[in-house]
C-alpha cells in the first residue's frame, strides 16, 4: 500500500491505462477493508465452512455459550473467535485448547473485524456468525446447512438464514404464535407487530421483564432447547423475512459477502456499529436474496443492551434455563 501510495505522489496520473487504476482502486479499498493491527492466531483447517464469532465484552456468559457451541460443532467447521477493540487473554486460552482461531484488533470496529477474519480463510464458502450472546441449540449448524439448501431449491434465491431467535425483532412474534401464547405475551406487554427497531419495539428490545418472560419467567415458555426439539418435529419450512432483520446469528455464501462489497469500514467514523447489519439487510432486499428464517431451529439471544442488566440477574438465579441439558 506505501508503495502504491509513493508512486502516486511521484507521479502524476495523466494517461494511464484503465486496467492500472482499476488495480490501484482496488488496492485501496482492500487495504481500508482488511487493514488492521492486531493479533491472529490462526488454526483454520482449510475447511469450506466457518463461524465467526464476536466476543469479547460479555465474559459472564462464555461458560454456557461456548459450552454449547463446543457439544454441537461440527468437525467441517473452523472456528474464529474474533474481538474487536479488545484482546481477552481468556477467549485466547479458550480458542488454543479447543483448537480455534482467535483474531483481536485494536480497532473497535465489528465490520472490520468481521471483514478480516473471513478473508484469512481463503477455502471458507459458508460462513456461519454468532455473537457472543447467542445460546445455540442441538443439531444448529447442520440444520441451518440443511434449511438453506432447502430454501435455495424453493422460490426464492436466499441471501441469508437464520434461526428463530428470542428476543428478536421478527422471530419473537414467530415463537410466541407457534407456541400459541400471544395472548398471555399480549395481556402482560401489549400487543406487538412484526417490527424491528428500539422505537418500534420498545418492549421486544429494551423492556428486560419481556426478556425474562420470553426466556422463560412464569412458566408460559419453555426452554429453548424444548422449543428447539419442538419446532424441529414440525414439517421443514423457511419463512422470508420482509423487515430489518438482527444479524446475531445467521449463515450466509460468501460470494454475497464479495458481491456487496464486503461490510463497510469508515475509518473516520467511530460510530460503526450495527452498519452490519443495515448494509447486509439493505442488500438482500435490493438485489432480491432474501434472508429467509427457517422454522425449525430456535436459538436463544441474551438481551438487548438495556435489558441486560436485568437479565443478568435472571441468568445468575436461574441457570437451569441456560445451561446445556442433554437429553
Amino acid at each position: 500500500m506505501e508503495t502504491i501510495k509513493k508512486f502516486l505522489k511521484n507521479n502524476p496520473i495523466t494517461r494511464v491505462p484503465y486496467g492500472y487504476l482499476k488495480s490501484i482502486k482496488d488496492a485501496i479499498i482492500r487495504d481500508n477493508y482488511f487493514r488492521y493491527n492486531g493479533h491472529f492466531d490462526n488454526r483454520s483447517k482449510g475447511y469450506q465452512k466457518m463461524c465467526v464469532i464476536l466476543a469479547g465484552y460479555k465474559p459472564f456468559l462464555y461458560n454456557v455459550v461456548f459450552s454449547r457451541i463446543k457439544a454441537y460443532l461440527p468437525k467441517d467447521i473452523d472456528v474464529c473467535v474474533v474481538s474487536s477493540g479488545v484482546f481477552s487473554k481468556k477467549l485466547s486460552l479458550m480458542c488454543k485448547k479447543n483448537k480455534w482461531s482467535y483474531l483481536s484488533t485494536r480497532e473497535n470496529d465489528v465490520n472490520l473485524v468481521q471483514n478480516v477474519a473471513i478473508n484469512l480463510h481463503p477455502n471458507a464458502k459458508y460462513i456461519y456468525k454468532l455473537d457472543e450472546d447467542i445460546f445455540i441449540t442441538e443439531g444448529y449448524f447442520d440444520r441451518l446447512f440443511d434449511a438453506y439448501l432447502r430454501a435455495k431449491d424453493g422460490d426464492y434465491n436466499p441471501g441469508v438464514i437464520a434461526p428463530l431467535l428470542l428476543i428478536h425483532g421478527f422471530s419473537s412474534l414467530r415463537i410466541l404464535d407457534k407456541l400459541g401464547v400471544r395472548k398471555e405475551f399480549n395481556e402482560r406487554f401489549g400487543s406487538i407487530k412484526y417490527e424491528s427497531g428500539a422505537q418500534k419495539l420498545p418492549a421486544i428490545e429494551s423492556d428486560a421483564k419481556v426478556a425474562r418472560f420470553l426466556w422463560g419467567e412464569g412458566g408460559i415458555i419453555p426452554s429453548i432447547d424444548e422449543i428447539n426439539r419442538l419446532f424441529y418435529s414440525q414439517e421443514p419450512k423457511e419463512t422470508p423475512c420482509p423487515i430489518r432483520f438482527g444479524i446475531g446469528a445467521i449463515m450466509f455464501e460468501r460470494d454475497i459477502w464479495e458481491q456487496m462489497h464486503y461490510f463497510d469500514v469508515n475509518r473516520k467514523d467511530k460510530d460503526m456499529m450495527g452498519r452490519d447489519e443495515v448494509k447486509l439487510c439493505q442488500y438482500c432486499m435490493i438485489n432480491s436474496r432474501p434472508i429467509m428464517v427457517s422454522e425449525n431451529i430456535v436459538a436463544g439471544h441474551f438481551s438487548f443492551g438495556k435489558q441486560t442488566e436485568g437479565m443478568k440477574e435472571y441468568y445468575f438465579q436461574n441457570p437451569d434455563r441456560f445451561v446445556l441439558k442433554k437429553e
